[in-house]
């Protein structure tokens, strides 16, 4: 008597690959990608191939969303030591052997250029998020200065190709892995505080501060420049604060409803320097306006409150910090990007996620995003 089988199809062998997936993650990814293609069609239009090579770097980051979030977090766990040591040993390398660009050494020849300042984006939160799930239960005092120890080995190697942008974003992601592990008010206070008299020092002091021959303790000359450009940007119009200004004036220029689609002439007149890059946010604004804005800020709010909402459900220590370490990232890249086009932070050449032209970033943007994904298809099946 034989036993006849169903052959399962197609779609049944492949549905369990899909399921879990973070559906309103998704969509949101999905709407600030359609975004960035549509603002790169105007800005790039005239620049290359721009518009076509993003959007094969788009393709390539969902590959590896896609392939990142059928890792389970107990597997990504344990490649956190490995990743860590591998971009540090990275950067050891670029320090010796890199090579240097405009006075900075951020590449390395591997067979082919690569930043190993970027693996310490997601490297460095999954390290110590590994550290503080070893912890659990029992964290003290050395524990998070360990963690801080960390954490400012790669930092400090990455300041000193220089390279203060990609530094400070490795920092924030750092930092927030801390901060959710519990650091005290206590510590947190001081520093802030700390932080805002100094800037208030700065302001109150830059005509002296801002002096040629004058050193600040502790900055590169071009990092010292970047401060006073961000201050006073009439100072040299025509050379360092020009950056500053021409996005001051593309933002303003585009009004409460913008320019319109492929209208903007400080864009297309080549007025914004690195248009499709880092000041990519000025052509933007002067398109689509101050609704245009509010829309994208809108976007990269969902994206951040979705992440945390993915993180606190999520099951274990070491997911949830990393959930919510991965979430605020997206608002530090946010904030300093539109912040330094504004003019209300100094220029880093930190990229707008999702918006800005960068292979590199946009496969850093999918590798986070799949690690998010990940965590959130754990959820549900602790859930079932």
């Amino acid at each position: 008597m034989s036993i006849a089988f169903d052959k399962p199809s197609l779609w049944q062998r492949i549905r369990p690959v899909f399921q879990g997936f973070d559906l309103p993650l998704l969509l949101i990814v999905m709407a600030l990608c359609a975004t960035g293609l549509v603002t790169m069609y105007s800005a790039g239009f005239d620049h290359g191939t721009r518009f076509a090579d993003q959007s094969r770097n788009m393709v390539l980051a969902a590959l590896v969303m896609f392939a990142v979030a059928q890792v389970p977090p107990q597997r990504l766990m344990s490649l956190a030591v490995p990743l860590y040591v591998l971009g540090v040993v990275l950067l050891v390398a670029t320090e010796l052997f890199g090579i240097t660009k405009k006075g900075s050494t951020r590449w390395l020849n591997v067979g082919m250029v690569i930043q190993p300042s970027e693996i310490l984006k997601i490297a460095a939160p999954l390290m110590l998020a590994w550290w503080f799930q070893r912890r659990e239960g029992q964290l003290r005092g050395p524990d998070f200065a360990m963690a801080g120890a960390i954490l400012m080995l790669p930092v400090g190697l990455i300041l000193k190709q220089p390279d203060l942008g990609t530094a400070m974003l490795v920092l924030s992601s750092g930092l927030y892995v801390i901060f959710f592990a519990g650091l005290s008010w206590r510590l947190i206070v001081p520093v802030l505080a700390a932080g805002a008299i100094g800037i208030s020092l700065i302001i109150w002091y830059e005509p002296q501060l801002c002096q040629p021959g004058v050193k600040w303790i502790g900055l590169h000359d071009y990092q010292k420049t970047r401060v006073c450009t961000l201050l006073d940007p009439t100072a040299d119009p025509l050379g360092k604060g020009f950056h500053i200004i021409q996005g001051m004036i593309a933002i303003g220029s585009g009004g409460v409803t913008g320019k319109g689609f492929m209208q903007g002439t400080q864009t297309h007149l080549e007025f914004i320097p690195e248009r499709t890059t880092d000041f990519v946010f000025a052509a933007f604004s002067e398109e689509f306006g101050l609704i245009g804005c509010l829309g994208l800020m809108a976007g990269f709010l969902a994206l951040i409150f979705r992440g945390l909402y993915i993180a606190s459900q999520a099951p274990v220590l070491f997911s949830r910090l990393l959930a919510g370490a991965i979430s605020l990232s997206f608002l530090t890249y946010s904030f300093v990007n539109m912040g330094m086009v504004s003019g209300i932070l100094p220029v880093v050449g930190v990229p707008l996620p999702f918006i800005s032209y960068g292979g590199t970033a946009m496969v850093t943007l999918g590798l986070a995003l799949g690690i998010l994904m990940s965590i959130a298809k754990s959820r549900g099946l602790m859930q079932r």
